[in-house]
């Protein structure tokens, strides 16, 4: 069974690891602002791309406070979160899933799986049962509102009290939440958004893979 056999809990992020969606989203962000001024909008995406894994209600928030400089009209924010919902819908509907995602669930038959995405919760679960993957995760599928940290903190570390965890991700972000958690990390890099990985990740103890099907034995 290999390194797999250590882990009795394994965690995956969603975008750029279970579904090819970064790109879907980076879209998404920038089409919905785009009719405040095209420099707001790349504002937004480049914000948005450096901090992948972090929930939309955290970067609407950056964007009114931080790039537009205004106090949140509660209004357009929930505007601005309902048309990137359904602007995101169709493209995670369509987007490509992970190959071996089934091959490697068969392989690791003795860990709990779960789904600790910066995505919203409620869409989340949608996508996933009506794409047929909600089968695979049986430890759960969280995201937004609430954080990576506090996801980790509630749903997988009572899952940790006789093993070891690992977060599979493809960001600064989950390799940050999986350390302050106490998982091993494995870093994802073919759908990845993370540009400055090589640099960041130099030095660090980690296993790093082009894709999920990587990981089967």
């Amino acid at each position: 069974m290999g390194f797999l056999s250590a882990y009795d809990v394994m965690v995956f992020d969603c975008d750029g690891v279970i579904l090819n969606s970064n790109k879907v989203k980076t879209n998404a962000f920038y089409e919905s602002v785009r009719s405040y001024g095209e420099s707001y909008a790349q504002a937004l995406v480049e914000y948005h791309v450096e901090n992948g894994g972090i929930s939309r209600y955290k970067k609407y928030e950056y964007f009114f406070n931080n790039i537009l400089k205004v106090d949140i009209v509660q209004s357009e924010f929930n505007f601005l979160l309902s048309d990137f919902a359904s602007k995101v819908r169709q493209g995670l509907m369509s987007c490509d899933v992970a190959e071996g995602l089934e091959e490697l669930r068969s392989q690791s038959q003795h860990a709990k799986w779960f789904i600790v995405s910066g995505g919203d919760q409620a869409e989340l679960r949608e996508i996933f049962s009506l794409r047929g993957l909600e089968c695979f995760f049986d430890g759960g599928i969280y995201g937004s509102p609430d954080s990576k940290d506090i996801i980790l903190d509630r749903e997988v570390a009572r899952e940790l009290t006789t093993g070891v965890g690992l977060f599979v991700g493809d960001s600064q972000y989950d390799y940050e939440a999986a350390t302050r958690a106490g998982l091993d990390f494995i870093f994802v890099t073919s759908w990845s958004e993370f540009s400055g990985a090589e640099s960041y990740f130099e030095g660090k103890k980690l296993r790093v893979v082009s894709s999920i099907a990587e990981l089967c034995l």
